[in-house]
């Protein structure tokens, strides 16, 4: 079993009016050394594989139909292999 860690996040080149957003809240609540803030998604999957390949393969299969838009959003991922819960 495997805990996969996915953070998606826009492209350098797509403007993103939700960090800008995040980033005046700060200014106005005094945290004026914030230069810039980019938002993006957490996710954590659990899932069953074979083998860490079969595992790493699945994950950036979802990523790429799914959890991400490849044309505005990169990701990335952290693959853990985790004990199996009880029963």
């Amino acid at each position: 079993m495997f805990l996969a860690r996915i953070y998606v996040t826009l492209k350098p080149t797509v403007n993103d009016p939700q960090g800008l957003t995040i980033r005046g809240g700060l200014h106005s609540l005094g945290f004026d050394s914030v230069e810039s803030v980019r938002a993006g998604k957490y996710l954590e999957i659990r899932l069953d594989g074979k083998d860490r390949a079969e595992a790493e393969a699945q994950v950036t299969e979802m990523c790429r139909k799914l959890l991400a838009n490849p044309v505005i959003e990169d990701f990335r991922f952290e693959l853990e292999e985790i004990a199996r819960p009880a029963g």
